[in-house]
């Protein structure tokens, strides 16, 4: 399983970073460790990726790609301390625009972050195929 944080900020600029294996755009996020709760998870792989230390706030989205078997869980966070650096998994964090998600971020990962800037919503579920949403409506 994994898990991602869509860190906000009070300006509503998200955090993202450019992953140093492929150089896709997407939220911090990994793979959860044996022992780790889900939330830890979010704080670590965040503070890994970015250097950003977050305070986890609520689920807001499942994401299964089904090519892969991979379920991903999408929580969104807000900072609370750090500055931001690139890491060994990382070229670059940057502070986006939800239009600067949309533009950088295939689609995919994109929804993930403008699904966490929707307020008083219960969480999203919805099922990929690695590269496209199968079925429901996408936010935006």
């Amino acid at each position: 399983m994994s898990v991602a944080g869509a860190v906000v900020r009070e300006d509503g600029r998200v955090l993202a970073i450019r992953r140093a294996d492929n150089g896709t755009w997407e939220p911090p996020g990994g793979v959860l460790e044996l022992t780790e709760s889900v939330e830890d998870g979010v704080r670590r792989e965040v503070f890994e990726e970015t250097g950003i230390r977050v305070d986890v706030e609520r689920l807001t989205g499942v994401y299964k790609n089904v090519t892969r078997g991979v379920v991903a869980l999408v929580f969104r966070c807000h900072p609370e301390s750090g500055t931001e650096r690139v890491s060994d998994e990382s070229t670059a964090v940057d502070w986006l625009t939800p239009e600067e998600v949309a533009e950088r971020m295939a689609e995919v990962y994109a929804v993930r972050m403008l699904d966490a800037l929707q307020v008083d919503v219960a969480p999203s579920i919805r099922t990929h195929d690695g590269r496209q949403w199968l079925g429901g409506q996408i936010p935006g």
